[in-house]
């Protein structure tokens, strides 16, 4: 039987904008929680950046287009989502409303919009299913026990996710320097349930001289590319890699068969100094051709972000820290609302570029700043200063 569903909470009438709930957000939160969530790697140049990138692409208009029947729907892998915006994979959720991913589950199902659960949920991955209105995908991590990884392929599967989302840019972790000021740890009563039983990682011969990581057990237990042939193996699943930011990767990912990517910088909590997301995009795009569909995150923060996001190649986006902070201030009615902000700045920036579906919206609505990544298409006439 399901459980009951999380209460709906009031969303603070001065909310208009998914930016206008951080300041709501980082009032709920703790220090170290926001931290965890708000914060990214080293000197978080590749966090500020992923949204910065965003402001400097512009936006061409169109004017006297017909836009009778027009609707936001994409298809993917079989299923059918009724617009391009997914809820990212976000760790420990109970650490912003005691509800965590049931919320989130809950906000999700109210747009109809597709969710991907961590493999660091801190809600079961069957519970969270058992709530789902909408279409889930499973986020994971192969891990150093690959037996174990085996079994959570099979709940997965078993629960009805109809995805999964191979994280592949984070063999160890970032330096995250505000989480080491904050002092974070994870509160008693949150952990990542889906990883109960795990076997722990056997500690190695003395790492290489000079070194306490390269050498480590750690590393020699990182998954490669042996690894995802061994999990293309384990499941009838469309695999999706997340983490892929050069064409090199790209074209070896579609060599090896996988059925779809997502161009990824891990939200800038991996490596520091990476170029923003959607500086890439193109890159990856041309590599691939067409062959597999593109998803993006990092950076999203208006319906204007994933129309340009829709331009440069990609077939969807993920969003996290904002329904996060939606999560955070108002539970499920706060993530269903900034799904509900994000769909609407799209349609109207949809309605003011002159495209009614999806497939209308393309490189020619774009207008470059000076600088910008060479390997974006050009629009019409060239570069612009």
């Amino acid at each position: 039987m399901p459980q009951p569903l999380p209460k709906l909470q009031q969303i603070p009438a001065e909310i208009a904008a998914v930016t206008d709930y951080e300041p709501f957000a980082r009032a709920r939160m703790s220090d170290q929680a926001w931290a965890y969530m708000a914060g990214g790697a080293a000197d978080e140049l590749t966090l500020r950046d992923n949204c910065a990138a965003f402001q400097r692409l512009r936006l061409r208009n169109r004017v006297l287009a017909d836009l009778r029947g027009g609707d936001t729907r994409v298809s993917l892998f079989g299923q059918t989502f009724d617009h391009p915006i997914f809820l990212a994979p976000v760790a420990f959720q109970k650490l912003v409303h005691p509800e965590g991913e049931l919320a989130s589950v809950l906000g999700a199902s109210a747009l109809r919009a597709g969710m991907v659960v961590s493999t660091q949920a801190s809600v079961d991955l069957e519970e969270i299913a058992s709530q789902a209105q909408t279409a889930l995908w499973f986020q994971l991590y192969i891990q150093s026990d690959r037996e174990f990884t085996r079994a959570l392929v099979q709940r997965a599967e078993a629960a009805g996710y109809q995805a999964l989302v191979l994280t592949v840019d984070a063999p160890v972790g970032g330096m995250r320097n505000r989480e080491q000021r904050a002092g974070f740890v994870l509160p008693a009563g949150i952990e990542a349930v889906n990883l109960r039983g795990m076997r722990p990682l056997q500690a190695s011969a003395a790492p290489a001289a000079g070194s306490l990581l390269l050498g480590s057990a750690l590393l020699a237990a990182a998954p490669t590319w042996e690894d995802l042939a061994w999990l293309r193996g384990l499941t009838r699943l469309p695999i999706l890699l997340k983490g892929v930011m050069n064409d090199e990767d790209a074209r070896r990912a579609l060599a090896a068969g996988v059925d779809g990517l997502i161009v990824s910088n891990h939200g800038g909590r991996t490596l520091d100094g990476q170029p923003a997301t959607i500086e890439v995009l193109a890159e990856v795009a041309a590599a691939v051709e067409g062959r597999l569909p593109l998803l993006l995150d990092g950076g999203i923060r208006r319906g204007s972000d994933v129309l340009k996001a829709l331009a440069l190649g990609a077939s969807a986006v993920l969003v996290g820290r904002p329904y996060i902070f939606g999560l955070a201030t108002a539970g499920a009615s706060g993530v269903a609302h900034v799904l509900q902000l994000l769909r609407a700045e799209l349609e109207v920036a949809m309605a003011l570029t002159g495209c009614r579906s999806l497939a209308e919206i393309g490189p020619e609505l774009l207008w470059y700043p000076r600088g910008w990544q060479q390997d974006c298409p050009s629009p019409p006439g060239g570069t612009n200063a």
